[in-house]
């Protein structure tokens, strides 16, 4: 028996079924843009650790800072006894975000503990109970941010139920939040909007190029905050370090997390001081928010974003899938709308039929199997799970990146001959 199998055959007697794994396979080191898994079988990375490792697994500055802390001391708890990093971190991230004001940072230690947090602030600074989210949205799974989710299965099906105030529009249509404030709720009740940049888990959904300035627009007319999420759009996916910066909108909080340490749990609230400093004294925070091992490794990664030019590397990258994408396109039936900004891309997987092409989450889970297959490691997302999306290190080697690129080409070529995708999901 494999390791890997040996492996799976432990995990299925101890760990949940709720606890999903895309692929059968135990990791035993990652590198770079490469995991090697327990069998020794190498593996370009196309996921990131899902989305986590822009500047990709173990970056020998990132591994330096985590191991010099690490000697130094791992944890005290912010709210006890202070460390430096907590504050240096804080300051240049509040230099990164958008915005020319004075801001402050809060640390946690998962995207739903922050988008949680900043929710938090926002109705404590308006005095309003009210947030607006989005379809399609993904905000995480604890309580509160599952509730602004919007994908049912699996996300919130049998969880409820659900926190109160949340109201949900389409994406990208800046007509409906007025609607929503006319027929739904009161302007005067709704502390803040909060929205992804780019849909993540939601299918990579851009919105229409007015529809940030305009909601900013609506939010700033009659005092509503607008919360920044992130989580996966953010440090550096779509070529600039905050993919909101594309829209030219200021947001009045920002969440981040994910690609911010590298694999470290480490989240982060920044904002406009004012709405930041408003709770009280002992209203924020979390034992594990700031750890200062995490703190040194989001230090490090900002360095080598610094260093390795990693938003210009973004940028190149996020032209060669376009190039890539648009092929595909062309000469497969299999592939349906292209999504995404610089290098956060994806492409829905679509079955021909008569009445058109319809959504195909078979040939999506098809697809990441034949990957695989072949020693390429990528995710589906979207509503209906069938869009495959790109979460490769920013600073891949071209060589694997066509490599990559090459074996996906070969998986949509079987996939457009092969019968059983022909014969209906």
């Amino acid at each position: 028996m494999s390791r890997n199998k040996e492996l799976l055959a432990r995990r299925r007697e101890i760990v949940p079924r709720a606890v999903y794994n895309t692929v059968p396979v135990f990791i035993a080191t990652g590198s770079g843009s490469l995991l090697t898994d327990v069998d020794g079988r190498k593996i370009i990375d196309f996921a990131g650790g899902l989305g986590v490792l822009n500047v990709g697994h173990c970056h020998p500055k990132v591994v330096e800072a985590i191991r010099d802390q690490a000697g130094r001391c791992i944890h005290t708890c912010f709210h006890i006894t202070m460390t430096e990093p907590y504050v240096e971190l804080a300051e240049k991230l509040c230099a990164l975000t958008p915005g020319d004001f004075p801001k402050m940072a809060l640390f946690l230690s998962s995207g739903a503990e922050a988008v949680e947090n900043a929710v938090k602030i926002a109705r404590y600074a308006t005095g309003r109970p009210a947030i607006v989210t989005f379809e399609n949205a993904f905000h995480g799974r604890t309580l509160l941010a599952m509730s602004l989710t919007s994908k049912v299965k699996p996300y919130k099906y049998g969880f409820g139920p659900f926190a109160p105030e949340i109201y949900r529009i389409p994406f990208g249509d800046a007509d409906r939040f007025e609607d929503l404030l006319i027929n739904h709720v009161a302007p005067e009740s709704v502390a803040a909007v909060i929205a992804e940049p780019v849909q993540g888990e939601g299918g990579f959904l851009t919105p229409p190029p007015d529809f940030f300035p305009r909601l900013a627009e609506l939010c700033c007319e009659h005092g509503i905050l607008f919360i920044d999420d992130e989580v996966q759009s953010g440090m550096g996916r779509t070529g600039r370090m905050f993919a909101i910066e594309h829209s030219n909108v200021v947001p009045d909080l920002v969440v981040c997390a994910k690609s911010l340490a590298a694999g470290l749990p480490l989240s982060a609230v920044v904002g406009r001081r004012e709405i930041m400093d408003a709770p009280h004294v002992g209203g924020l925070g979390g034992t594990f928010g700031g750890n200062p091992v995490a703190c040194r490794a989001a230090l490090a990664v900002l360095e080598v974003f610094a260093e390795e030019r990693l938003l210009e590397k973004a940028v190149s990258l996020g032209a060669k899938l376009e190039r890539r994408l648009q092929a595909w396109k062309r000469n497969f039936k299999v592939v349906g709308e292209l999504r995404g900004i610089g290098s956060m891309r994806a492409f829905e997987l679509v079955k021909p039929t008569a009445d058109g092409p319809r959504p195909s989450k078979r040939s999506a889970i098809r697809l990441i199997e034949l990957c695989l297959e072949r020693g390429l490691l990528v995710l589906s997302c979207g509503a209906h799970g069938n869009t495959i999306r790109m979460l490769m290190p920013l600073a891949i080697p071209d060589d694997l990146l066509e490599r990559g690129l090459s074996i996906i080409e070969e998986c949509l070529r079987e996939l457009e001959t092969s019968k059983g995708d022909r014969d209906g999901e």
